[in-house]
């Protein structure tokens, strides 16, 4: 076990809550086994988990948010799971200013794995760390709209009130070079452009360039050279 100082040994008899919203509370007690402590003080943070050794985290957004945190427990040697979750389905819930319920609509909108590459673009300081492993979960989610008057005037001043978690059904992990690298599709004629990648994946280019800068920046692809203005990207050391 992890040993705590006195003040680091608090901790809830149950799944705490510290004002988190329901999908973070929804994901806890998605992960949680017998025997799993909550919200413990761990070096100067509180973990949402502490499973023996492993200390679980959940960040439902902005992984970036908690780059200092991620760095310093690494640095410490603890092994770190960190759960994101991307919403492949997700219904959107309208609510008067007090919660009565207006309408339910589903949104077309359809997130996937290949995702958490817009945020892993600002840790690549930190992958892939050897006691860091990332792991995405696809899930359906309700989004509850409240119309408040204070929410961004693109919503009409709805307000982003909560996310529900509705189900995981799937997961996958991101703990070596290799879980990496398997986003480049085998069938990917090599050396490729941003384009090129894009069109096999089936995503926007934009989120294809997000993919190539962070393997770049990890060292598992490297620019060999051009196709009229574009990079030619391969795997180091092709």
């Amino acid at each position: 076990m992890i040993n705590l100082t006195k003040d680091e040994e608090q901790k809830s008899s149950g799944i705490g809550t510290l004002s988190e919203k329901s999908l973070h509370a929804g994901l806890k007690d998605w992960v949680s086994q017998p025997g799993d402590e909550f919200e413990v003080k761990v070096g100067g943070f509180v973990i949402d988990v502490v499973r023996q050794e492993l200390l679980i985290e959940i960040q439902t957004r902005h992984l970036y948010a908690i780059k200092r945190k991620l760095t310093k427990l690494l640095s410490n040697g603890h092994e770190i799971r960190l759960l994101h979750p991307i919403a492949r389905e997700k219904w959107i819930v309208r609510e008067t200013a007090v919660g009565e319920p207006i309408s339910r609509r589903k949104s077309p909108k359809r997130g996937q794995t290949l995702d958490i590459f817009k945020e892993m673009v600002r840790l690549t300081g930190l992958i892939p760390h050897p006691n860091l492993t990332i792991e995405v979960l696809i899930t359906q989610e309700e989004e509850i709209l409240r119309d408040d008057g204070k929410g961004s005037w693109r919503r009409k001043r709805w307000s982003i009130h909560d996310r529900r978690l509705l189900d995981v059904v799937y997961q996958q992990s991101f703990a070596d070079k290799t879980d990496y690298l398997a986003v480049i599709p085998e069938g990917l004629e090599r050396p490729f452009t941003n384009k090129q990648l894009a069109y096999t994946l089936g995503c926007r280019p934009d989120l294809a360039t997000k993919i190539t800068y962070t393997l770049r920046q990890m060292e598992l692809l490297e620019i060999i050279g051009k196709q009229g203005r574009s990079n030619l990207y391969a795997p180091t050391g092709y």
